[in-house]
């Protein structure tokens, strides 16, 4: 009998707590509803302005992430109204008029990127990277803040270059020195070269060709990071014995020597295929390469470094 009393208690505690909380919620929609969205994004202020990026740096001051990817200053724009933007093309070398959308809360959208305004003067601009996912914006930003001087401001009040302050600062190279000797001591620790790996033949029999991406800024290609995050070099052996085809990853270090990698190739767990595979992959790294070419090391900022590269050669017989 207690048992049950106390359950119809709870009951009861319950219901009157179910009540009060429907009350409260038809009290909230009968009140004025307050807009707590800011006001679309201006630019009338600049409207004009050349705009040129000085710097692109992580909250924490550095160019660099963690993994020593660099983030280049590389916009140069003006805003020719709220709906349009006029931003300089490398390949064109001219500027191309792109729409701008606009959203709330200082966030808007050109050339296929999302953009958070953190600050606007004529002196100056400050956006925040968006990161942009199956139909998803994430306006809380990335960790990567782009800065844009006036060009009349870096000339007449400034009196420098873009070029001059865009260079990486002292907390930049300490920052790398680091990465560089952890990756001299452990090669599981190497990062992208910001210059890459140069192979020069010391044989016309052997030819080698980096990759490159054609930056194509309407196809929003303008990006070409891979080519300095991931390099790939295409090399032809000529007056081989036999046709062969081999993809592997070589680990370059800071003398220039090599070191195999891994195969890019899938055995489907046919461990004497995949061993094969590498012994006969290494022997021609060895027997060619290492014999044939001069290897410069990759670098950033003037420091030589370990790195990894991707290679496919390519064996040819003589006719």
């Amino acid at each position: 009998m207690e048992l049950h009393l106390n359950l119809l208690k709870r009951v009861n505690l319950f219901r009157i707590f179910f009540i009060f909380l429907i009350g409260l919620f038809y009290s909230a929609c009968n009140q004025p509803q307050k807009t707590y969205l800011h006001e679309f994004v201006s630019f009338k202020e600049v409207n004009g302005i050349y705009f040129t990026e000085v710097h692109r740096r992580s909250a924490n001051g550095l160019s660099f992430d963690k993994y020593g990817f660099q983030q280049e200053p590389q916009w140069r724009m003006r805003f020719l109204s709220d709906d349009s933007v006029s931003i300089y093309s490398p390949d064109k070398k001219r500027y191309l008029n792109f729409l701008l959308s606009r959203g709330y809360d200082s966030v808007f959208n050109t050339a296929r990127a999302w953009l958070k305004m953190k600050k606007i003067s004529k002196d100056s601009l400050v956006f925040q990277l968006l990161s942009a996912k199956n139909n998803e914006l994430d306006t809380r930003g990335e960790d990567v803040y782009m800065t844009l001087y006036a060009d009349n401001y870096i000339k007449n009040v400034l009196h420098t270059t873009p070029e001059i302050l865009q260079r990486p600062t002292r907390k930049d190279s300490l920052f790398i020195k680091s990465l560089v000797d952890k990756a001299t001591k452990n090669h599981d620790s190497t990062f992208a070269a910001r210059n890459p790996v140069e192979f020069v033949s010391a044989t016309t029999l052997i030819q080698v060709a980096q990759r490159k991406s054609v930056p194509d800024f309407l196809a929003n290609n303008f990006n070409v990071s891979a080519d300095y995050f991931d390099p790939v070099y295409d090399i032809t052996i000529n007056n081989t014995s036999r046709n062969f085809f081999y993809t592997f990853t070589i680990i370059v270090d800071q003398t220039g020597k090599m070191h195999y990698g891994k195969p890019l190739v899938s055995f489907l767990d046919d461990k004497d295929m995949e061993a094969s595979y590498i012994k006969n992959s290494t022997l021609i790294m060895e027997g060619y390469l290492a014999k044939y070419l001069h290897v410069k090391p990759g670098s950033t900022l003037g420091m030589p470094h370990a790195s990894r590269i991707t290679v496919n050669i390519k064996g040819v017989p003589q006719k």
